[in-house]
């Protein structure tokens, strides 16, 4: 099965948290945040959204660092992805 976003949305899959900090501590599961940083997966075809033209800025393999409470999950076929508006989108990792 494959995930088709429609209109200005973006289906991204999140990277894996950190399991250790900088100074070498281990994380339990509680006190991982998950990470704002996604790769994307697909892109919707944008057009006209609400009234306005909507040119997708991001295409499909970007690393992007996301809104943190953006966004709905989705589990598909045993894995986790995040759909989200492009407006969510916070940069692009280069």
């Amino acid at each position: 099965m494959k995930l088709r976003p429609l209109g200005d949305r973006v289906v991204l899959k999140q990277l894996v948290a950190e399991e250790t900090t900088k100074s070498g501590i281990v994380l339990t599961g509680q006190a991982k945040e998950k990470p704002q940083e996604a790769e994307v997966i697909a892109v919707g075809p944008g057009g006209v959204v609400e009234g306005k033209e909507i040119k997708m800025e991001v295409s499909v393999g970007q690393k992007v660092i996301y809104s943190k409470y953006a966004g709905t999950e989705v589990k598909l076929d045993g894995e986790e992805f995040i759909i989200v508006r492009q407006s969510d989108i916070l940069a692009v990792v280069e």
